[in-house]
């Protein structure tokens, strides 16, 4: 089943309408858990996709001139994880350095080069003739065809700060055992179909095989900071 937004597949999966998804990275997961009342679980990782930065105007981020303007996704981690992209790229200062639960409003905007517009995640890509840059989900940016000459900077899927944004399979949580959703994680790992999501998704994604019990524990960790968060 396909959606047209991140807004429809956990509900539908908390509604018995879906067995499985698999669409979002871990804090994503937990903030959607800890805002709905939900315990949908991770029960197998897919991979960490670094979020880059576009542009089809500009080739580094120094040409980016003073007062230009950056548009990122509106959803609450990815526009957080976007700002922090921002940040490390030296276009915006954050007030207190920033962290995952990050809003525009915590822009100092004294201290920044762009200003920065948070839409939908899905018109990102279709943003950027009428902007100087623009953060786009890795599907986005697959579906609108750019290119990685066209990023300008991007985040380090290898770091340790990287863990919340592990892409997961989830499931209802009396499901987290059932054998045939775990056989679906074991296919997705076998070499060739591994090689298959690299050819279909690009090859600047790190694919990720974490324990089931792992995640669930991130996943646990996660929604307390979203509680500590205001979430």
């Amino acid at each position: 089943m396909n959606f047209t937004d991140y807004n429809q597949p956990n509900p539908a999966l908390a509604e018995g309408e879906l067995q499985l998804n698999e669409f979002q990275h871990m804090l994503y997961l937990a903030t959607y858990n800890q805002k709905n009342d939900q315990k949908l679980v991770p029960i197998g990782a897919t991979a960490v996709y670094p979020l880059p930065l576009y542009s089809t105007k500009h080739t580094s981020v120094s040409q980016i001139p003073q007062g230009g303007s950056v548009v990122i996704p509106n959803d609450p981690t990815n526009q957080a994880r976007g700002l922090l992209v921002l940040q490390q790229a030296g276009l915006i200062s954050l007030r207190n350095g920033g962290n995952g639960f990050s809003t525009i409003a915590d822009i100092d905007q004294a201290k920044s080069k762009v200003t920065v517009k948070a839409i939908d995640a899905g018109q990102t890509a279709q943003s950027l003739d009428s902007v100087d840059g623009a953060i786009v989900n890795n599907n986005y940016a697959t579906s609108a065809k750019l290119g990685e000459d066209r990023i300008i900077a991007k985040d380090d899927p290898n770091s340790d700060i990287a863990k919340p944004y592990i892409n997961v399979f989830v499931a209802r949580e009396k499901d987290k055992d059932n054998a045939t959703y775990k056989k679906l994680v074991s296919i997705y790992h076998d070499p060739d179909v591994e090689a298959a999501v690299k050819k279909s998704l690009g090859d600047n994604g790190v694919l990720k095989n974490y324990d089931p019990a792992e995640l669930h524990q991130l996943t646990v960790d996660l929604q307390k900071q979203v509680a500590n968060n205001g979430g």
